[in-house]
């Protein structure tokens, strides 16, 4: 009998102390970091494009004209 209310209690404390830990939040990862430099490098490489196309229709806006 005093070995049930033992085990008893010690389950009970147990189920008590568990209730009260919150989970731990993981580490950040680097991803938005790699995923941030990837946006920058397609980016430029638009603002590249685009530049190249208003170059070439500033140069086929005089041919155009004649």
């Amino acid at each position: 009998m005093t070995k049930s209310i033992l085990l008893a209690s010690l389950v009970a404390a147990f189920a008590l102390s568990a209730c009260g830990k919150k989970a731990e939040t993981p580490a950040p990862v680097a991803a938005p970091a790699a995923a941030a430099a990837a946006v920058v490098e397609a980016a430029s490489a638009v603002v590249g494009a685009a530049s190249a196309v208003v170059g070439a229709a500033s140069a086929a806006m005089p041919a155009a004209s004649k």
